[in-house]
Order: C-alpha cells, then structure tokens, then sequence
C-alpha cells in the first residue's frame, strides 16, 4: 500500500478544506450550538451540491464511485471542522446498508440519498447498547401484509432530522432489516440526553408499527452481513473524523504555545508543555496510520477490514479523548471556557468515544478475531496433516 496520499487524493483533501473552512467556520459551530440555528441544512445543502451524498456508492446508483481512501480523507476534513448535519448516519451508515440490501426498495432508496433527496439513519441499540446483531431483541412478528414491529431502540443518530429509519429487528427467520417511515402511526421519537449537541441521539418507541413487505429489505444471513458491513464502514468514517478533530486540538494548542506568555517566554519553551505537545503529536499520527491502514485495507482486502478497523476504533477512541485532556491542560483556564472552541472538540471525543462501540468493545472483538484465525488455522492444518 502507498503511506500517502496521491494527487488526486490530495486534490481532493484541498478541495474539502477549502470546501468548509468557507462554509462552516467555527461561528457557525457555535451559533448551532448556542443559538439552534440550522446551519446544517444550509451545510446539507453545500454537501448535496458537491455531490457529496453519493461520495461512496457506484456510479450506477448515482453516486461518485470513490473508495474508501477518499472517504476516510472526506471524514478527516470533516472533523476538523466539526461539520454539522446527518452525513454519517445518512451516507456511510444507512447508504452503506442499503447497498449492501438486495431488496428494489434498498436500491431505490440508495439512488434518492445519493441525489440528496433522502437523509436516513440506522436503528440497532437497545437496552443492552449493543451494535451486534446478537444484541438485537425487538420483535418483527409476522402479518398477512408484512411485519409489525414492536420494541425501543437507543442512542439512534439523527432520528428525528432523518426521511428514513433503517431498523434492524428479530423475525421468525432471524434479523430483518426493515425501512421504515419515522411518520408511520406507532412511531415516537424522543430526544435522549447527549455530550455532543451537534449530534442529537434518540430513543425510537415502536408500539405495532406495520411494515409492508415492500419495505423489507434483507432477512436471515443478508441482513447480518448488511448490518455488520454498514457498521464497519461507518465505524471507519468516524475514526477518520476522530482524526480531524485531533489534527485540529494539536494545531490549535500548539499555536497557543508559540503565542501565550508567561515569566515572560511563550510556554511553548517549556519542557512540560513541549512533552504533552509531543504526545499528541505522536497519538494523532499513530491514529492517521491506523485509519488510513483500515480504509486501504477495506478497499483492497475486505476479509481483513472489521480487524483493522476495530485496531483503529480502539486506538482513536482512547486517543481522541487524551489529546483533548492535554489540549486543555496546555491551554489552561481559558480551555475550560465557553469562549474558546476546544471543548466542542473534547464533546466530540467523548460521544465518538462510545459510538460504534469504546476501545474495550473493539479489543475484544479483535481478541475475537484472532482467535476465530487461529482456530481455523489449526483446523486446517488437521485436515492437511488427515
């Protein structure tokens, strides 16, 4: 694999800089934040326009045809401007589901938010908090015209911004993933508390809600696989804007350093805050070779990508929150105020943190992993040996 980007790659990064240094400077952040304006329609728009909805998918479905490389290089631009809006729970997470369904409705669907006309999110935690399909409880009763659904989903991204739910469900034949009108009659979507404010979460009730046949989109193994794949590719989009947001905390904090004084010198000649400058440097850029490791990976060795992309999940979510604690601690009283925009950052971290599962999630999955290779390294070596 190539340790850097190309030249269209790097054209590509430039243009997204340039893209939402314009459009969504930090006082747009704040006013989201503050004021509850909608710059994330305004910003959904600008995306839409770019042709950024179908960054991902093939252009027979409408979208660009990009691979992951170029997604993962979208995500970083991204979370370094902390772009707000349902862009990953529309496109890599719910767009990556849809793909991945083989139901007409799923490529209709995918075809709409590719041309910007659908924003849709994923429902799959439940009490439990889990994003595996064994985790999932909520019941898909059969009926003469489909499924009725019945149950609570958790922390669902976007619910309430979104045109469609993609829910994930327990059938008679296993998991089903349904689509789902969040308008249907029996749907409730509630706010639930959140540490990131630019990312609204949602509890979703299902109290008999009817499904039509149509609406199903994949059953049994197909479903597993799409919702498995769906997640890894929207987990890999995250750690890339986990990476965005560090890039950011470290330019910030160091600049800082050159500029704020004290006895007389910029702190930036201290030794101490020389060292918590050279350690985030060290874990942003141990992330960015995780993350970019994982997007070659899934684009050119799918078999080894839900490794490395736990590897770099792991990695990022105990990364991200440390260099935002020695961001702030190098920036002192200021870092802790309203005023300055390194705890939307450090918000950031903590709620990415938690999503598609923390760090200890994803090392026991890669124990996991490796230890599934392992097993079947030995059977196949008993059957050599036979």
């Amino acid at each position: 694999m190539e340790f850097d980007l190309n030249e269209t790659q790097k054209l590509f990064q430039t243009s997204a800089r340039d893209l939402f240094s314009q459009e969504c400077p930090s006082v747009l952040v704040r006013e989201t934040t503050e004021k509850d304006v909608p710059h994330a329609e305004n910003m959904w728009r600008h995306l839409v326009e770019q042709g950024w909805t179908g960054l991902i998918f093939p252009e027979e479905a409408g979208g660009l045809g990009l691979g992951m490389v170029e997604m993962a290089v979208a995500f970083e631009e991204m979370g370094r401007a902390l772009v707000p809006g349902p862009y990953l729970s529309t496109v890599p997470l719910a767009g990556t589901a849809l793909r991945c369904s083989p139901s007409p409705a799923a490529a209709s669907h995918l075809r709409a938010i590719a041309d910007g006309k659908l924003k849709a999110t994923v429902a799959v935690p439940e009490e439990s908090a889990g994003w595996g399909a064994d985790t999932i409880a909520m019941s898909a009763a059969d009926t003469e015209q489909g499924l009725t659904l019945n149950g609570r989903k958790l922390f669902v991204s976007d619910a309430a911004q979104s045109d469609l739910i993609i829910t994930a469900a327990k059938s008679k034949l296993g998991l089903v993933l349904v689509a789902v009108n969040p308008r249907t009659p029996g749907i409730s979507i509630s706010p639930m508390p959140a540490v990131d404010s630019l990312r609204p979460l949602y509890e979703i009730v299902f109290d008999g809600v009817s499904v039509s046949r149509e609406d199903i989109l994949a059953e049994g193994k197909t479903a597993a696989a799409a919702l498995s794949g769906c997640i890894d590719v929207a987990t890999l989009a995250l750690t890339a804007e986990m990476l965005g947001g560090m890039q950011w905390i470290l330019d910030a904090t160091v600049e800082y350093a050159k500029t704020r004084k004290q006895f007389g010198k910029p702190i930036g000649q201290f030794q101490a805050v020389q060292h918590h400058c050279a350690n985030m440097l060290l874990m942003t850029e141990s992330t960015r070779s995780a993350v970019y490791y994982a997007a070659w990976v899934m684009g050119n060795d799918p078999g080894l990508a839900p490794l490395a992309i736990s590897m770099a999940k792991a990695y990022a979510s105990d990364s991200y929150r440390e260099v935002g604690n020695l961001g702030i601690q190098v920036h002192g009283g200021i870092g802790f105020t309203w005023d300055h925009e390194i705890h939307f950052y450090y918000k950031r971290a903590k709620a990415s943190e938690l999503m598609f599962g923390d760090a200890l999630y994803h090392r026991e999955r890669i124990a996991r992993i490796v230890m599934d290779g392992a097993a079947g390294s030995s059977r196949a070596s008993a059957r050599a040996g036979d």
